[in-house]
């Protein structure tokens, strides 16, 4: 239930007060604290409460891009294709921490996004997000996305690890599709 009060929050209060617009580029920065609710048996943050605090981020990140109200418009809507975390330290109830979200690149059909959890004691958690717009249920080609967004720039390169993500995601992908027989 925290996580719609925080979503509430985040669309008629949060997202109003963005007064400073980050690059299409740039790191966008959102502070949250672990409630006790947010938190497990073993006294940390909840892995399950990870991705939902990242789609707080990212819509924050939009916001700060100056891309979430002109995406409303077009009704293009954020689907996640695949996630990747590397957990280094955890969470405890009460702790305030930050969310650093970072467009760092694309390719011909996805973006790829990495999210920081840190805190004062450092940092507690990596992902990498893999994901498309979607509107009326087909795919928003990239080229859109970077045409509506004013990006005109050299496309980044997609850091190593994303890289090797990106392939490790392609061979699952090719190992576990249908064998099809042929007639002889």
């Amino acid at each position: 239930m925290n996580l719609y009060f925080r979503l509430f929050w985040l669309l008629f209060w949060r997202v109003r007060q963005v007064n400073e617009a980050i690059d299409f580029l740039g790191v966008s920065k959102i502070s949250y604290r672990a409630l006790p609710s947010d938190c497990d048996i073993n006294f940390h943050l909840t892995n399950s409460r990870y991705p939902a605090f990242m789609d707080l981020a990212r819509t924050y990140m939009l916001a700060e891009m100056g891309l979430l109200k002109r995406f409303l418009k077009l009704k293009w809507f954020p689907i996640v294709n695949a996630t990747e975390f590397t957990f280094i330290k955890d969470i405890k109830p009460l702790s305030q921490f930050e969310i650093e979200s970072k467009l760092v690149g694309w390719d011909e059909k996805y973006f790829y996004i990495e999210q920081r959890f840190i805190s004062e004691q450092g940092l507690h958690c990596i992902v990498h997000v893999r994901g498309v717009f979607v509107c009326k249920r087909k795919q928003v080609a990239i080229t859109d996305l970077l045409d509506v967004a004013g990006f005109d720039r050299a496309h980044p390169e997609l850091p190593a690890e994303v890289q090797k993500w990106k392939a490790f995601l392609q061979l699952k992908k090719e190992r576990n599709l249908p064998v099809v027989e042929v007639a002889a």
